[in-house]
């Protein structure tokens, strides 16, 4: 039996919704920009798009094309707000809804779909709901087929307020009007190899040898090219309240100036550090590799492995430290440091020294207290007259979902 898969993919979603909170931005074309202050559009309306305004970009290039565009800094919350509100009309509809980003979502309909009329009639239900429960000015595009990847691709044909199944029929027809990164998975770097070996399109590539590509990317990535060029995806729509392994967790950070100052640049780090070690505190893990990515006037990535697992923010920073001594030149823009090789800290021995046992019970009133009072309520004294972040934490609409345990709802 076929699986009946959607994909609903809100349009221009977060300019969208500044233009539903504020009616005076309606028909403007207006730029979502980060909130620390660096000059990135990260998100553009409908009418901005029109004009050839893509996001992300920067405002100097926007204002060129747009002189008279709107800029509005961010608002995560209120994104977050509309996407709960989303997903609760979802899940009327089946209980197979995988949260894919803050603005879109898969639908596994296979066993409901009979239940409301039908796969069509579904959609036309979902978009009256957002219409009456979210907001008129926000819309959603729909991509309907027996899988998600070819769900996905669907969404994105007839944007904005669009509809596209995509069925065995009219697959390969589909994929010759289609390019290679409008395939999910295939960026401009790896589109760039594909040309390297001859592949242009997704028909060739669905011709390319499996050795071939194998030969260029290796087995695992090779067999993840080969399926999408075949149309083949064989993955489960998981509902967004399972529980997932978390394999790392990790902290990005765009810092607001170019800077070479090096003690500032630490301090960022270390804060860093100290969001990743709380956060592996709250999933109740700890972590062997740590790995530091510094962007800057040329990039930098680097990686170190333990054979003790860890989960302090100074135990982080001190190997940081160490993979930022190996980077030349200093001046940086952005920041991002990751902690993988999970374990559950549950499954490790417990501190041999009474030192170790001290500093666990340390983390852990200081973690009740920025529990209580907000992140950051206590900071190391490294971080003395150091500026706060002022972004959102990347995964941060995951830990909401850790931290609200929204399956308690359903």
């Amino acid at each position: 039996m076929n699986k009946v898969i959607l994909h609903i993919d809100f349009d221009s979603y977060f300019a969208s919704c500044e233009q539903q909170f504020n009616p005076k931005l309606r028909g403007k074309p207006i730029g979502v920009t980060a909130t620390n202050g660096r000059t990135c559009i990260i998100a553009a309306s409908r009418e901005a798009k029109k004009c050839g305004v893509k996001s992300p970009s920067r405002t100097w290039e926007a204002v060129k094309i747009v002189p008279d565009m709107v800029y509005v800094p961010a608002q995560f919350e209120r994104y977050w707000e509309i996407t709960q509100k989303f997903l609760n009309i979802c899940k009327d509809y089946s209980p197979y809804v995988e949260l894919f980003s803050l603005d879109e979502v898969f639908m596994d309909i296979t066993g409901t779909e009979k239940l409301f009329g039908g796969k069509y009639k579904i959609v036309q239900k979902i978009r009256e709901r957002i219409k009456k429960e979210i907001g008129e000015y926000i819309t959603v595009s729909v991509g309907i087929s027996y899988n998600k990847l070819l769900a996905k691709l669907g969404s994105g044909m007839n944007k904005p307020n669009g509809l596209c199944e995509i069925t065995r029929d009219n697959v390969w027809d589909i994929y010759s009007k289609t390019e290679l990164t409008d395939l999910c998975g295939i960026g401009e770097r790896v589109k760039k190899r594909l040309n390297k070996i001859g592949v242009y399109t997704p028909l060739e590539l669905r011709n390319t040898p499996l050795k071939v590509l194998i030969k260029e990317f290796k087995d695992v990535e090779g067999h993840f090219l080969k399926n999408l060029g075949t149309a083949t995806d064989e993955s489960e729509v998981i509902p967004y309240y399972f529980e997932t392994e978390t394999k790392s967790v990790g902290r990005s950070y765009c810092i607001p100036k170019n800077t070479y100052d090096q003690r500032l640049i630490l301090q960022h780090i270390y804060e860093l550090c100290e969001e990743v070690a709380l956060k592996l505190r709250r999933l109740d893990k700890k972590g062997r590799t740590v790995g530091l990515y510094l962007g800057g006037s040329n990039n930098y990535h680097g990686r170190k492995t333990l054979k003790n697992h860890i989960d302090k923010a100074e135990e982080i920073f001190a190997l940081c430290k160490i993979l930022y001594g190996g980077w030349n030149p200093k001046m940086v823009r952005q920041i991002s440091i990751w902690v993988g090789n999970l374990e559950d800290s549950k499954n490790l021995t417990l501190p041999l020294f009474d030192e170790k046992e001290k500093r666990e019970k340390i983390s852990k009133a200081v973690d009740k207290i920025n529990e209580k009072f907000g992140d950051h309520t206590i900071r190391n004294g490294f971080l003395l007259y150091a500026p706060n972040l002022k972004t959102v934490p990347n995964g941060y609409m995951a830990d909401r979902f850790e931290r609200q345990k929204l399956s308690a709802s359903l």
